[in-house]
């Protein structure tokens, strides 16, 4: 793959994507292969191994979720004021190794630690690699939803890989094996990056290196002292996993200060620019609660899985964490040549449905996605086991849903938000997600399921289906609400789509 600088297109007017695409396409992919495939242990490695109680294990994942997606709501500032996006990316892919190989020690103290360290690392490199994507086209080229839906493609493929491999490496053979196969592969990441960055020319690049290199303190210049910065905080990041308990205090109080935080860069802006960060600030905040919903995939419809979804196919049983963990991105995969094919097509007919009209369908579409869930339990109550053809169907239309609200609010992100706070916005994108996260792991604790019927599937099922249902019903009229909203939020934008 040739990542020569003159294969940058100028022209708005291509169809081509630049080849540098190509190459975060790739940096990305082995980044979430280590990162979901880990994801996909840790309930289940909590509940079973840990022996933690399943609300315990559902608030320790929400708390590490929430935590994962926060950081890079501060990772984007620290890039966007010092360190640009290239040196943030390989920090926080070297981060993200070290935590990976740490969780594969069989060590008691080793689970939150090498959570700790990829919380750092992720904080730094995710808000960057999606805005160095936004940084190769203008704001209304055509080409960029386009873009983001080919990148998005890249996470979900390493996903589905991560979530098959790890999944079944960690729950057949062992658990740790599973946590190091991922470490191996956020390596793979970070040489594609660092072999491929120069390609990128003036991108991501500090925007004053001459300050970054001058000394603070004891010969300590400002790069430096923030990776000695990030360092420190790690054992503060075990402290709050040891006390979650405190981590409502701090999403609800972070979220807060964040929304005043735009509030008030706004409130220094002329009327359009102020406008469209409203418009990008109702979408967030509107993200939060597809992610409430959307994350019971790495949550509750994991123990979902392994209780109640028939794994037999043709005599054989398949492992419940594997399937699950790749139908989401395995669905992706397979849909996002449709939608990065559908939204250009309808673009150029003029039927493209707005960047908030988009999210609305999500919500819509996330909301069936949970009634097939439903359907299947109330007419499985005799053998509490739902066919996989039906766990199949749902996680179709939730990741269509998907598909509508996440590769877009990647790019509504880079068209809305002023250039010199991109990251920071992209962080708060994030950030969203980490609340969202957070609600999850609450939510996935309503369908906790008591020690003496988890082995139980007819008396588990109940559990499950009477959540699954109110997911569907606040899920559909959520999009509702946000249809009667796309007006305003469609002014707001001016000339952005």
């Amino acid at each position: 793959m040739d990542l020569t600088e003159t294969q940058i297109p100028e022209a708005p007017a291509s169809t081509r994507h630049p080849s540098q695409l190509y190459m975060l396409f790739f940096t990305e992919m082995w980044e979430r292969f280590s990162f979901y495939g880990m994801k996909a242990l840790l309930l289940a490695y909590m509940v079973t191994q840990l022996k933690f109680d399943e609300p315990k294990g559902y608030a320790i994942l929400g708390s590490y979720a929430a935590l994962v997606y926060t950081m890079p709501m501060f990772g984007g500032m620290i890039s966007d004021r010092f360190l640009g996006g290239r040196k943030a990316v390989m920090f926080g892919g070297i981060l993200m190794t070290i935590g990976h190989l740490v969780l594969a020690i069989p060590q008691g103290w080793s689970f939150f630690y090498g959570m700790a360290f990829i919380i750092c690392g992720n904080g730094f490199f995710k808000p960057n690699i999606s805005s160095l994507v936004g940084t190769l086209y203008s704001d209304n080229d055509p080409r960029k939803d386009s873009a983001f839906s080919i990148f998005y493609m890249g996470i979900n493929v390493g996903a589905a890989l991560g979530g098959l491999l790890c999944g079944y490496v960690g729950q057949r053979i062992n658990w740790h094996y599973g946590f190091g196969l991922a470490g191996i592969f956020m390596i793979a990441g970070l040489i594609v990056f660092y072999t491929g960055r120069k390609s990128l020319r003036h991108r991501g690049l500090p925007p004053s290196p001459e300050t970054l290199r001058k000394p603070l303190f004891a010969g300590i210049n400002q790069e430096v002292f923030i990776y000695i910065a990030t360092l420190v905080a790690v054992p503060v990041i075990v402290t709050l996993f040891n006390q979650y308990e405190v981590m409502d205090y701090i999403m609800f109080g972070l979220g807060a200060i964040s929304i005043i935080y735009i509030l008030y860069i706004a409130s220094q802006m002329e009327r359009i620019a102020r406008n469209k960060l409203f418009a990008a600030l109702i979408l967030i905040v509107f993200s939060t609660l597809f992610w409430a919903f959307y994350e019971q995939n790495s949550g509750s419809l994991n123990l979902f899985a392994m209780r109640n979804v028939n794994m037999n196919v043709a005599g054989k049983e398949l492992p419940p964490l594997s399937v699950n963990n790749f139908l989401p991105p395995g669905w992706v995969i397979i849909l996002s040549f449709v939608f990065a094919w559908l939204w250009p097509f309808l673009n150029k007919r003029g039927l493209e449905p707005s960047t908030p009209l988009k999210f609305a369908i999500s919500f819509i579409l996330l909301g069936a996605g949970f009634y097939v869930f439903y359907a299947a339990c109330a007419f499985s109550k005799a053998s509490g086991l739902i066919p996989l053809l039906s766990f199949v169907a749902g996680y179709f239309l939730i990741i269509c849903g998907e598909l509508c609200l996440s590769p877009i609010g990647l790019s509504m992100v880079t068209k809305l938000a002023p250039q010199k706070i991109v990251a920071m916005m992209m962080g708060i994108w994030f950030f969203a997600s980490a609340v969202g996260e957070f609600l999850a792991g609450k939510i996935g604790s309503l369908m906790s399921v008591p020690k003496n019927v988890v082995n139980n599937p007819v008396l588990s099922l109940p559990y499950y289906a009477n959540i699954l249902s109110k997911i569907g019903m606040y899920s559909i009229g959520i999009g509702i609400v946000l249809i009667c909203l796309v007006p305003i939020i469609r002014k707001w934008m001016s000339e952005v789509r």
